[in-house]
């Protein structure tokens, strides 16, 4: 599509078995106050009647909804697929389970104009049942260099936070469908790396939902993997962008999340991720003598690793109550 509609904002959802929430999602962006708003949404192989839920939505906004389907190909090559047919100037991304501020798309495109910017960014919360810390998250003042440390040290900015020019995101070809669990990340640093300058909005205007995701959740291991990968290539392409760190400083940012991911899993009994990590971590993260025990015990057979964390953890409650 070579002309945009300069005003208008395109929202790309992708869905998958979000029955539960996808009508409060779609309902947040129908509600913005922002007047030129569209939404493009990919359901991609749902199962649980989100694929119902959404036929109707759209039935009643035939003006304001466009609805794809794919057979179970990915959130990536869903937002893809919305992005190819996306009639607006202005790209936002909302899932299917988040949901905005009545105000924020307007807030963000004010933003942009005022700059004007490439990209904005707004604050944002998580909330639901596994929402692990729901304190507000409000954006730093910063350039798109200071932008690459926050992200290097606290993680990629969520996309639903953010309202991008459509030729920044075609500038990137929209999203790179290698690492599947880290693609926002990986598109947010590319951004910066083409040195966006931002436009800040010191609001919460954008809320993520945490909740368990039964069999459609990728292992926890894989996502660790996927961020490290992104981290780590984005530090080969661009070290130009990270010179306030040491060698050995960058190393610790990019690898030691491996072995803090580790311990996490092991206290939560996921037994597969802790095992991988330790792996992964005992190669490339910097690791001390006290970490040694979990590190050889991880090149066991992925079964003898399990016996023996059994084994300790119940040698270890048989001491408690004792």
């Amino acid at each position: 599509m070579d002309a945009f509609d300069p005003a208008l904002i395109s929202v790309v959802m992708p869905c998958h078995n979000a029955a539960p929430f996808v009508g409060e999602a779609v309902a947040s962006v129908l509600a913005q106050t922002h007047p030129h708003v569209e939404l493009v949404i990919v359901d991609d192989g749902s199962t649980d009647g989100s694929s119902d839920v959404l036929q109707g939505l759209a039935a009643d906004h035939p003006d304001r909804i466009v609805l794809l389907y794919q057979n179970r190909a990915g959130p990536w090559v869903a937002r893809n697929r919305a992005l190819a047919l996306a009639r607006g100037s202005f790209i936002a991304f909302l899932d299917a389970d988040d949901t905005w501020h009545p105000e924020a798309m307007a807030r963000l495109n004010a933003a942009l104009e005022a700059g004007p910017a490439d990209l904005a960014w707004c604050g944002w919360q998580a909330f639901g049942i596994s929402a692990p810390d729901p304190q507000p998250r409000i954006p730093p003042e910063a350039d798109a260099t200071g932008a690459v440390a926050h992200a290097f040290e606290q993680g990629a900015w969520p996309l639903n936070a953010l309202l991008v020019r459509r030729p920044l995101i075609d500038t990137m070809q929209g999203f790179s469908e290698r690492l599947p669990t880290a693609m926002d990340y990986d598109l947010w640093l590319r951004m910066l790396a083409a040195k966006a300058s931002l436009a800040r909005v010191p609001e919460v205007l954008a809320y993520r939902r945490l909740y368990p995701r039964g069999d459609a959740r990728i292992p926890h291991w894989q996502q660790v993997f996927d961020a490290v990968s992104v981290r780590r290539d984005f530090a080969r392409r661009h070290p130009e962008l990270l010179t306030r760190y040491t060698p050995a400083h960058l190393d610790a940012l990019i690898h030691d999340p491996l072995l803090r991911e580790a311990y996490r899993c092991h206290w939560r009994n996921d037994t597969e991720s802790s095992r991988r990590l330790f792996r992964r971590a005992f190669r490339t993260a910097g690791w001390r003598a006290g970490d040694l025990k979990h590190l050889v015990a991880s090149l066991l057979p992925a079964p003898l690793y399990r016996s023996l964390v059994d084994l300790v953890t119940r040698r270890r409650s048989a001491r408690f109550e004792g």
